[in-house]
């Protein structure tokens, strides 16, 4: 019989690096990175739109990994999540700092390297990104297709808040509201899976 969760010795692999990483262990920060820089890279990439960009941003991510791995807490999200938002929230930080310097906006990614990226994750966090993504999208489709593309727009695309109000041409506490009420509703539906 297979193992329902073939992908839990990577996860608890990762809980371990990031705490030995909270700890000082240089070479557990090493661990982190060689097991999370395709995804994250990719992550940085897909919101940055520019690979040196996304480079230095990756880099950044690690050092607040580095700085921030003690408030990693595995009872409360997945260490992989986690640290998915740490590289979401730096790439958009880099794009708003950039959007007036006129840098930001760089082509789409080309095949090549939206293969290469796919590539970098690895067979086991490839499968396992699928089958998060496919319990998100589960979830997301309980959702009404205002909130539900209210909270893809803004953690799988990068929109603000204030960038979604405008879109959909509602008040910001309005979209706020929605927003924070659709990840209640994800966290409840995702911690049932």
């Amino acid at each position: 019989m297979l193992d329902p969760d073939p992908f839990a010795a990577n996860r608890a692999r990762l809980v371990v690096a990031l705490s030995r990483t909270a700890g000082g262990d240089r070479s557990a920060l090493r661990e982190v990175y060689d097991l999370t820089a395709g995804k994250l890279f990719g992550i940085c990439l897909r919101i940055c739109r520019d690979r040196e960009a996304a480079e230095d941003v990756l880099q950044d991510v690690y050092l607040k990994i580095w700085n921030r791995a003690g408030r990693f807490d595995a009872g409360r999200a997945s260490p992989i999540t986690w640290l998915s938002a740490i590289a979401r929230n730096a790439s958009i930080d880099w794009v708003r700092a950039n959007a007036t310097s006129g840098t930001a906006g760089a082509p789409e990614l080309t095949d090549w390297q939206s293969a290469a990226t796919s590539e970098e994750l690895g067979a086991f966090e490839t499968l396992e990104a699928a089958q998060t993504r496919k319990r998100l999208e589960r979830c997301l489709d309980q959702l009404g297709p205002q909130q539900g593309g209210a909270i893809r727009a803004a953690f799988l695309e990068g929109f603000t808040h204030r960038e979604l109000a405008a879109r959909l041409s509602v008040p910001l506490g309005t979209m706020k509201s929605l927003v924070r009420r659709g990840l209640l509703h994800l966290r409840e539906c995702l911690g049932d899976a």
